[in-house]
């Protein structure tokens, strides 16, 4: 079985929160968020500065727990840095949690205006309290696809790294769409199905796929599906949530900091198939980027930090 870490935190964990107003939204979440700051031993003067995406049903703060046989976030943060792989760095975990269940780091009428709180509000909270070189993104899943995409629209980060993220659309949520549509209609469709998930006492595993179209729903339209009862699809609203694929949005967002992207090759949720289409695309456009397909899945993954964490640290060094 994996090791277990029992070694203590020597460096700094701060926490705090702050309010915005980008994150005003129509689901009544709080526009107030905490953020969990981990600093590594060793550092002096302006630090890199890593901010951890959280995938769906996550949340930054919480890679700070205790598991067993593993290690925290800020357990692997230290190991790194004390192994000479990475400089001392400044890592930050917030809170990026929806009602819906996630988030997609994107700006949304209905979940709120997550992109914006992400390149201005954090970034200047950071920034106002600690000596900053640089900043980069790092995720897995939905986080994979926010570190990745908001490399695609702003420019103000160093290096962003995607592990899994989010990408090809049809074969993600298009192949959902029937299954969703079964599980809301035992609930008299999307509006039934979210209040049953608001007063349930526990969800089940249909319910949480189910949910994470909602929130997709909520994300790239209008909060509805983009099919009707029969599953058959509406071009004109389908098509606003492919605008939001990455193998749709290189073709207009080419530049692009350093970009780390990795996937597994059995990923349950196809996310192979289009990210590798996207590798493909993105050496058409010469568009440089690290690439790796590795062998296994879509869980069980945080191992893939130990290269990703590293490598944006030292490309933000080489750029301050």
């Amino acid at each position: 079985m994996p090791a277990h870490s029992f070694e203590p935190i020597r460096g700094i964990l701060e926490r705090f929160s702050f309010s915005s107003v980008n994150l005003e939204n129509k689901i009544g979440d709080p526009v107030e968020r905490e953020v969990l700051v981990h600093i590594s031993p060793g550092g002096s003067g302006p630090l890199p500065c890593i901010i951890y995406l959280a995938p769906f049903t996550g949340t930054g703060f919480a890679r700070a727990n205790w598991r067993a046989f593993s290690e925290t976030l800020p357990q692997r943060h230290e190991r790194l840095v004390k192994s000479g792989v990475m400089p001392p760095s400044i890592l930050v975990m917030p809170d990026t949690f929806t009602s819906l269940g996630g988030n997609q780091f994107i700006d949304s009428d209905i979940v709120g205006d997550w992109g914006s709180w992400l390149n201005d509000d954090l970034r200047r909270e950071i920034s106002s309290r600690y000596d900053v070189s640089g900043f980069g993104l790092v995720g897995k899943s939905s986080g994979g696809y926010g570190a990745l995409v908001r490399g695609m629209l702003d420019d103000c980060w160093s290096a962003v790294a995607c592990h899994s993220g989010d990408c090809g659309f049809e074969l993600l949520f298009g192949i959902e769409m029937g299954s969703t549509l079964t599980q809301i209609k035992k609930h008299g469709g999307m509006e039934g199905f979210l209040n049953y998930v608001k007063n349930t006492i526990s969800l089940k595993g249909d319910d949480f796929h189910t949910l994470m179209i909602a929130a997709m729903a909520s994300t790239y339209s209008d909060g509805t599906l983009p099919v009707d009862e029969n599953c058959i699809f509406d071009d004109e609203k389908w098509s606003e949530w492919m605008a939001w694929d990455p193998l749709n949005m290189i073709e207009d967002h080419r530049k692009l900091p350093p970009c780390w992207i990795d996937v597994g090759d059995s990923d349950q949720y196809n996310i192979q198939y289009g990210l590798r289409q996207l590798h493909s695309r993105m050496n058409e456009l010469e568009i440089p980027h690290e690439w790796e397909e590795f062998p296994g899945t879509h869980s069980g993954i945080d191992h893939r930090l130990d290269l990703s964490l590293p490598w944006i640290a030292n490309q933000i060094q080489s750029v301050s």
